[in-house]
């Protein structure tokens, strides 16, 4: 491990080192890490071998190779449109925002109080988004458009349960996105819901119809009135989703004027690379009768301890674990970095800068309709904003691909010869110019001469679609127009938040680990972040390769036969799993196989994707020691052999052990017919040591923003891909545009191909730079950390589970109950850990009123016996309660966090110091971090609803 040499990344991702380990290896009460593997991993599941992977490269010399590799993908000028777009992100968005560990380090925000720069970066986001659509409540995003408008359609569904029970049809517009149309179909089959595709204008709303979906601006381009067409469908009892354009609403009416009841799309083209498909994060907007069923997150305005504004998760915070398989979606994480680059793209620009960027996007199309119509092209759309659609023949539209990749340009081509044209922000007169001569050159018209100034007319859509209602008039829209204010503006926010560039963030089955510059540096890179998903596969040979490399990785790390990038969330890996699982014994005549058993110490997202997936919930019971209860899974699986489709397990389990019946567990299952889906939320501590092949599973999903470094950004964006056995592989997804998937593949989960493909690059080089060594190496010191861990706070906490040997895996939970009758919780802790600096570890997960904490393998000695300090401090504080020398009520706990205003305040009524609160250890005093509010009123914001930017008292024109 050391800093040169053949692995000097090992030596940078990996936290402890020398001395250190020695001493920790001794608190322990090990002689070796050798020995604390062998006494934590079963060995019946431990590899014979090391992994048979490339050796690890330097980071510099994988920055160069993959430098070589970039190239092989030819940035042309896309305009195939389909909801991706060329755009223009601003510089100081980029280098603060998009490259800055202080918004991609933090994780979700559910401890509010250290969280406030991105709630409220994430609350702009929101009133974007309702602003822009006309509708009421939006969410804090999604995925991607097309999961999107899968969430709608169920949450349609959802409400009409009561007035149309036995509904169960959904329309889809023949004119929807194909990507769209295809999850859509992923998601509807497994519940039971019929979808129908035909016009709108064909549409009849029969009794059957709960709801259906249109596409404005549609799949042509085209953009209508769908007033009429809403009203109708209303007056049949039937409710409307639609898919539509943020940029174009800046011009147009938007669908909550016209009586729309959902409205979701992509944000892309609000400042986010296209990154061959993402991430992206997808909106969704609703009226407020639904505000409960919205799936996701939920940013709302609160108040804290003090009376002040405070912003905090609504609602449905943490849904799956409460409701699990009643939960109204297995969205657990979105897209939350890319939610606030669009959001921040909307405060830089404005609502006249975005109307601007609009009407020159959409003169420029018309400009070009009009030198297309003088070639003798027609032009089908009647109405368009950026989209034209060209009637050609097939040998027409041959020769128009021919001459348009010789000037380096990508139109959509349809099947029957039609050509599609999208233009967008970054296009130029120029550009315009060069699409022109393309045209012109197959028409024979040498003599053209392309004018950009003779030929606009006026705006392509009729005067009743035109947008009178304003927008964004709050004032964050308006004050920040020059960089320095909008850097203050980006910084302000970012103070108020820890990311692990504060400090550790101790989340126990997150796995807050290093991100490391050198694998976020390629993101940027415009070989990768400017390349449309349906680019033609001959131009991404350089994507293709990174892919080939991961995915090959990743069967070796697993064990497995096939992959699918697809997935773009943990919770879409589960769902791809299971629909894989379904798939495979549909293939073989055994479709009534529909049972799913579920430990009762799974993640809620388990049970969520399960329901999601059209399959019945068993759970099974856990021992007192925490593993699998096998007598009842065995009595389970009998029970429901006939039906059983799977069993959904975590490895190591949930409760941070690594369970010794494992393949007994696995082989239980196998022996009745069903398969064994593996949840890879533990992973870490797997890679090199075991996998799940040599557990006994089937098909596993990876969070490579876990285990494989991808960053959590504040709430996403996250990678879920599946990994499957060989007698899977060809059920694995598919997609209508690309030719991924297996021979017998299922419909598409996500709407890129690959999901969030830019990112696999972080994972890519994360793999690349530690090697075969390095991987197991970093699984090992994971293991390490947690067990210090384990070991130093043993003394003060109790531990909850530990194998008989009294180890952990890579994180341990601590028992918090005790202190219940004394009247303090483990939110208290929570909280109070904020006043040292730290973010608290996952709460009352999957044991109420504990704490689980994981380290990660690059967290330092030195941060790790901080962090153990804070937490006997805490253990002290919470003593003095028990024995009476602290007020039961007022008292350091249940007053934290502490804010700089409170302690600097001229009044102080506390029995506890100032320095008691602030200061209560002196590597505090060394970095101190302020909470920017005191503690958040949770109930009071679920109880006043407010969902968009709170208005500035005597702010004309602000919404109330």
């Amino acid at each position: 491990m050391t800093l040169s040499g053949q692995n000097e990344f090992l030596g940078r991702h990996i936290g402890p080192r020398g001395n250190d380990v020695e001493e920790m290896l001794q608190v322990v009460g090990v002689s070796s890490l050798d020995q604390l593997i062998e006494e934590t991993v079963p060995r019946s599941i431990r590899r014979p071998d090391g992994l048979q992977l490339p050796a690890a490269e330097s980071e510099s010399g994988y920055l160069k190779r993959l430098k070589s590799i970039a190239a092989k993908n030819r940035i042309l000028r896309s305009y195939i449109g389909l909801g991706y777009y060329g755009t223009l992100t601003p510089s100081v968005i980029l280098r603060t925002i998009f490259e800055n560990p202080s918004w991609y380090t933090p994780y979700t925000p559910y401890q509010a109080e250290i969280a406030q720069g991105r709630l409220e970066a994430l609350l702009n986001f929101q009133t974007v988004v309702e602003d822009l659509t006309g509708m009421p409540v939006a969410n804090a995003s999604l995925l991607d458009e097309a999961t999107a408008a899968a969430e709608a359609m169920t949450m349609l569904h959802r409400a009409q349960a009561r007035a149309k029970k036995s509904a169960n049809v959904f329309l889809v517009s023949d004119k929807c996105f194909a990507q769209t149309l295809a999850v859509l179909r992923s998601r509807a089959e497994p519940l039971g819901i019929e979808l129908r595709s035909a016009a709108p204008d064909e549409w009849t709303f029969a009794e059957d119809v709960f709801g259906a979906l249109i596409q404005m601006p549609d799949d042509d381009g085209r953009v209508f009135d769908m007033s009429e067409l809403i009203s109708r469908a209303h007056e049949a009892h039937v409710l409307i989703a639609v898919a539509t354009d943020l940029l174009a609403l800046t011009l147009i009416k938007p669908p909550g004027e016209m009586g729309a009841d959902a409205v979701v799309g992509n944000s892309q083209r609000f400042g986010v690379p296209m990154g061959f498909g993402g991430p992206h994060a997808a909106f969704f907007a609703a009226r407020e009768e639904h505000v409960r069923q919205i799936p996701g997150r939920i940013i709302g305005v609160s108040v804290d301890a003090h009376g002040n504004t405070a912003y905090r998760m609504a609602l449905q915070t943490r849904e799956q674990h409460i409701r699990r398989e009643k939960a109204t979606s297995n969205i657990c994480t979105a897209q939350a970095l890319l939610a606030t680059m669009a959001g921040m793209y909307a405060v830089y620009h404005g609502p006249e800068g975005l109307k601007e960027i609009a009407r020159r996007v959409h003169n420029q199309t018309a400009t070009l309709a009009g030198a297309l119509k003088e070639l003798g092209f027609e032009q089908v759309n009647h109405g368009f904003f950026d989209t034209l659609k060209i009637a050609a023949s097939p040998e027409e539209s041959a020769a128009v691909r021919k001459a348009a990749l010789e000037a380096g340009i990508n139109f959509r081509y349809f099947d029957d010869g039609y050509i599609g044209i999208s233009l967008d922000e970054t296009v130029t007169d120029g550009d315009v110019g060069d699409i022109a001569q393309v045209f012109a050159s197959v028409a024979g018209r040498s003599d053209f001469r392309f004018n950009p100034d003779g030929l606009v007319g006026n705006a392509h859509y009729s005067e009743e679609l035109e947008r009178s209602s304003a927008f964004l008039a709050h004032p964050v829209f308006h004050a920040h127009r020059s960089e320095l204010e909008m850097m203050r503006y980006i910084k302000k926010l970012e103070r108020k938040d820890v990311g692990l560039d504060t400090s550790m963030i101790p989340l126990g089955s997150c796995t807050m680990k290093l991100t490391a510059a050198t694998e976020m540096i390629p993101v940027s890179w415009p070989e990768f972040g400017a390349i449309h998903p349906f680019a033609p596969a001959d131009q991404v040979q350089g994507y293709q390769q990174v892919f080939d490399e991961l995915n090959r990785a990743l069967c070796e790390i697993t064990g497995f036969a096939g992959v699918s990038l697809q997935p773009n969330s943990g919770a879409q890996g589960e769902f791809a799993g299971l629909m894989v699982i379904r798939a495979y014994h549909q293939h073989r005549g055994e479709g009534h196989r529909n049972t799913v058993l579920i430990p009762s110490s799974a993640h809620g997202t388990n049970p969520a994707s399960a329901v999601m997936a059209g399959m019945k919930v068993v759970v099974v019971a856990c021992d007192d020691d925490g593993n699998v209860d096998v007598a009842d899974l065995r009595s389970k699986a009998g029970q429901h052999a006939e039906n059983l489709s799977a069993l959904m397990i975590t490895y190591p389990s949930t409760h941070g052990v690594f369970e010794e019946a494992i393949r007994e567990i696995c082989e239980i299952i196998h022996a009745k017919g069903g398969q064994v889906y593996m949840d890879g939320a533990n992973l870490n501590a797997q890679v090199g040591l075991t996998s799940p092949a040599l557990i006994g599973a089937d098909v596993c999903h990876m969070n490579l923003h876990k285990t494989f470094a991808i960053p959590h950004g504040g709430g996403g964006p996250g990678m879920g891909p599946i990994a499957v056995a060989e007698h899977l592989v060809e059920f694995l997804p598919g997609h209508p545009l690309a030719d991924v998937g297996g021979e017998h593949a299922m419909p598409a989960v996500s709407a890129a191909p690959r999901g969030s493909a830019s990112v696999t690059l972080i994972s890519h080089a994360y793999i690349c730079m530690l090697g075969a060594d390095g991987l197991r190496e970093a699984t090992r010191y994971a293991i390490l950390n947690a067990n210090y861990l384990r070991a130093r706070l043993s003394e003060h906490y109790g531990v909850l589970y530990a194998n008989d040997k009294g180890r952990v895996a890579h994180e341990a939970i601590f028992d918090l109950r005790e202190f219940k009758t004394s009247g303090v919780t483990e939110e208290d802790v929570a909280k109070r850990l904020m006043d040292y600096g730290f973010h608290a570890p996952t709460v009352s997960w999957p044991v109420v009123g504990t704490m689980m904490i994981e380290p990660t393998e690059s967290e330092p000695k030195q941060e790790l016996d901080r962090f153990c300090e804070a937490l006997v401090a805490i253990r002290a504080e919470i003593q003095e309660i028990v024995d009476g020398k602290a007020d039961p009520v007022d008292n350091v706990l249940k007053n934290a966090p502490h804010t700089q205003f409170s302690v600097a305040s001229d009044e102080w009524k506390h029995p506890y110091s100032r320095q008691k609160a602030a200061y209560p250890l002196s590597f505090v005093r060394e970095s101190k971090f302020w909470p920017s509010i005191g503690r958040v009123d949770n109930p009071h914001g679920d109880r006043n609803l407010f969902c968009s930017c709170p208005p500035h008292p005597g702010d004309p024109g602000v919404r109330h």
